[in-house]
């Protein structure tokens, strides 16, 4: 399957391959990761905390977490959220999604066409939801998301698009560099 995928964080070149399976996480994971105590303190004593001023990470690690769960048990055959790339089916879809990063400050390098070997999810990305104090409140949450990639008659206005497995950069279609800080 050919997608394009918007660049940020670091460049890509071409012939690039990046692997994304059970062993190879994103940068995703490695966040996730340095929440957990934070996540299993919430969960124990959620009335320490008040929902409205979570911290930005640690509610993405509790709605990462609770989407890995419903996967894991519902939907294994689509691709982790903590281990994938997120994609674009169409240039057009990878251009508003790069105009959108360079416009909220994120570092944007460019758009390139991939091949991709491995699993995919496009689902609705309005169902992605800011985590909350319960954990069942997020199970739920994360399963109306993975829903959303299995009903072939629901058309999301913002698709969010995952891939898995062996992929390959086989084209940089557009520069965009913006929100980059040049290395001297």
């Amino acid at each position: 399957m050919q997608v394009y995928h918007v660049v940020t964080d670091r460049p890509m070149k071409c012939g690039q391959h990046i692997i994304f399976d059970e062993n190879h996480h994103s940068g995703v994971y490695e966040r996730v990761q340095e929440k957990m105590e934070k996540v299993h303190d919430i969960y124990e004593n959620p009335d320490k905390y008040d929902e409205k001023i979570l911290e930005h990470h640690t509610s993405v690690a509790l709605r990462e977490l609770a989407l890995e769960e419903v996967r894991r048990k519902k939907y294994p055959q689509f691709p982790s959220r903590m281990s994938c790339l997120y994609v674009s089916r169409t240039l057009k879809e990878a251009e508003q999604w790069g105009e959108f990063f360079a416009r909220i400050g994120r570092p944007t390098y460019s758009i390139v066409k991939l091949d991709v070997k491995g699993n995919c999810f496009a689902g609705d990305a309005e169902k992605c939801f800011d985590g909350r104090l319960q954990k069942a409140e997020n199970l739920k949450l994360a399963e109306d998301y993975w829903k959303s990639g299995t009903d072939e008659k629901h058309q999301p206005k913002i698709c969010e698009m995952l891939v898995d497995g062996d992929i390959v950069v086989v084209e940089i279609v557009k520069e965009i560099n913006a929100n980059i800080k040049l290395l001297r």
